[in-house]
């Protein structure tokens, strides 16, 4: 079945969309000849238009010899209606990116998957296909099933200190697609800010919304809340609990003055991203920004996606009160984007303790390589030269290098030795502070423990010292 976007906003009329969508399949070969069209009467259902919309169209097509008719029998593509594509420059490149492959790979944007519960979740699965299947077939909650919203909110409860109702909730398919529609309930009025140096891809995916975004620097102890004004920021999107990529932990006397700054004015928002706020390895805990707002201006936002498995999909929100009063008027109609299946899986994985047992292993194997990484460093004799900071909380390092090097080619001949890096300057929105010191970043969660120190002895052979 045909299925063009048609807008309604257009200055074009609906019919003439189609005409030309249509006509376009035909001239590139993708609607050959002899094909037959669907009715126009099936046409316009399909498309939720009128029937006089799609007679518009195919009479035009007809027309201009496109389309013949056969009595009876419907609308068929005419042939020699495509037309000789024009000579075009060599064909371009359709295929994938090929992602570098490391032996020693200290990249950041995955887990170890072999530490996924996997026999726990197929049983799990199994039930929810035995026990649910109503449910499974029936269109979910759109803020997410209430089973599992009730396990998100006792689990914040328990180990973040947030008081959330489960209505609160609302379930969505990873933190982009929760992104994109914030942007829609708060606006694009006033500008976005974002941490800079920081997480790229929230810069990307605000920007792709159309909301302008400013990159706010920070300092030793996070985000620079005196900043905020002068960009002009109304909504601020922050990851309090660990920066990605500096490591720091913002402490309580900034986030107070964060939420003072969200009080003095109408419509400000912060958008706490606490994505791997389970990884905190020393120190007392520290609480939630969201814990700590009294005034509803805080939108808490985590991830299953480093607890469990990225390909899992499933974040989730917590919006203030007046906010889910707003959301429930004007965005009701938003279907939930994670299919019910694995809802009702990880809803039965957090209410029987599997997910807190699942937890503390794996913050005992990362743990584990963590300390190997920095036991590697001492003895190869790399901190002679380097130091490490960040290593309180999340799943990577930050390495500091004299000065004398370039991030660059430290990166180039890492990769050459088979150890896979990122510089610390990949994720800055601005350019950097001309004083600052080349980093590198080694996320540690796709290298055991073991391997730690001839990874390291290999990274400083690579460099030269």
């Amino acid at each position: 079945m045909l299925t063009p976007i048609l807008d309604a906003g257009d200055r074009r009329p609906l019919y003439e969309q189609l005409y030309r969508h249509i006509r376009g399949e035909i001239e590139a070969g993708r609607l050959k000849a002899g094909t037959r069209l669907p009715s126009k009467r099936a046409l316009a259902t399909h498309l939720k238009v009128s029937v006089v919309t799609v007679e518009g169209a195919y009479d035009q097509l007809l027309a201009e010899g496109y389309l013949r008719s056969e009595a009876r029998r419907g609308f068929f593509v005419q042939a020699g209606a495509q037309e000789p594509q024009p000579e075009r420059g060599p064909a371009p490149n359709l295929h994938e990116p090929i992602r570098p492959s490391y032996r020693w790979d200290f990249s950041t944007g995955g887990v170890d998957t072999a530490l996924f519960p996997f026999s726990t979740w197929a049983k799990l699965m199994r039930e929810v296909l035995s026990g649910q299947e109503d449910r499974l077939l029936s269109t979910p909650h759109p803020q997410g099933v209430p089973q599992l919203r009730q396990a998100i909110a006792a689990h914040l409860y328990r180990f973040r200190g947030i008081r959330a109702h489960p209505d609160q909730i609302v379930v969505g398919a990873g933190s982009e697609t929760l992104i994109s529609l914030l942007v829609q309930l708060l606006g694009r009025q006033g500008a976005y800010g974002v941490e800079d140096p920081g997480y790229g891809k929230t810069h990307r995916i605000l920007t792709s919304c159309g909301a302008r975004v400013e990159p706010i620097p920070l300092d030793r102890q996070g985000l620079q809340v005196n900043q905020l004004d002068a960009h002009q920021v109304r909504v601020v999107h922050v990851t309090p609990s660990h920066h990605f990529p500096l490591g720091i932990i913002m402490p309580v006397p900034r986030r107070q003055a964060l939420l003072r700054w969200a009080g003095e004015a109408p419509g400000r928002y912060i958008i706490e991203d606490d994505y791997d706020s389970e990884f905190r390895f020393s120190g007392k805990p520290i609480p939630a920004l969201q814990s700590l707002d009294g005034g509803g201006r805080v939108i808490y936002l985590n991830t299953f996606a480093k607890t469990l498995a990225p390909s899992l999909r499933i974040s989730y929100m917590v919006l203030p009160p007046e906010l889910l009063e707003r959301w429930r008027r004007e965005f009701w109609f938003y279907s939930s984007t994670v299919p019910s299946f694995e809802q009702y899986a990880l809803a039965r994985f957090m209410e029987g303790g599997h997910f807190e047992r699942h937890l503390n292993r794996t913050r005992t194997r990362y743990r584990a390589r963590r300390e190997a990484l920095l036991a590697a460093a001492r003895s190869s004799g790399l901190l002679e030269t380097a130091s490490f900071s960040g290593g309180d909380a999340g799943l990577h390092l930050l390495l500091w290098m004299d000065k004398r090097w370039n991030e660059t080619e430290l990166v180039e001949r890492a990769a050459q030795a088979g150890v896979g890096l990122s510089p610390l300057s990949a994720y800055d929105l601005s350019p950097a502070p001309a004083d600052r010191p080349p980093a590198l970043i080694l996320g540690y969660t796709r290298i055991a423990a073991e391997e730690m120190a001839p990874a390291l002895v290999q990274l400083k052979r690579a460099w030269g010292f």
